[in-house]
């Protein structure tokens, strides 16, 4: 089981690492380029603040367990995620709906299964 939730930890940890540094540098219009269809639904500054907590996220997935101090903030750290998450579907789906853009159901599929991993890990470390 320990395993199982240290993949899901690492796995988490390499996507919303690679998401957070893209959405802390990147410009609006870089971003919608490649494919990051949030930059245009909320204010870039909205999108530089999620960054920052999916990186601060990172640090919790991984850090804590790994040192021995405090490590159910791994499971704190991966409610935190789900919660982004959530939001994704929510916007995704918006746009999938009101903008009439059916690509946008892919990422809400991509979202849940996210989602489902954060969850996962969250059980596992709280």
């Amino acid at each position: 089981m320990n395993a199982a939730l240290w993949t899901g930890q690492i796995a988490l940890a390499a996507i919303f690492a690679l998401s957070g540094a893209l959405k802390s540098t990147m410009s609006r219009q870089r971003m919608l380029e490649t494919g990051q269809t949030g930059a245009a639904a909320y204010p870039l500054p909205v999108v530089r603040f999620a960054a920052v907590c999916e990186l601060l996220a990172v640090v919790g997935l991984i850090v804590p367990p790994l040192v021995g101090v405090a490590p159910q903030l791994a499971g704190w750290a991966a409610v935190g995620l789900a919660v982004v998450m959530l939001g994704a579907m929510a916007m995704h789906a918006r746009l999938a709906i009101t903008q009439r853009r059916p690509k946008e159901w892919f990422n809400v599929t991509v979202n849940v299964a996210i989602l489902l991993v954060c969850i996962f890990v969250a059980a596992g470390r709280l």
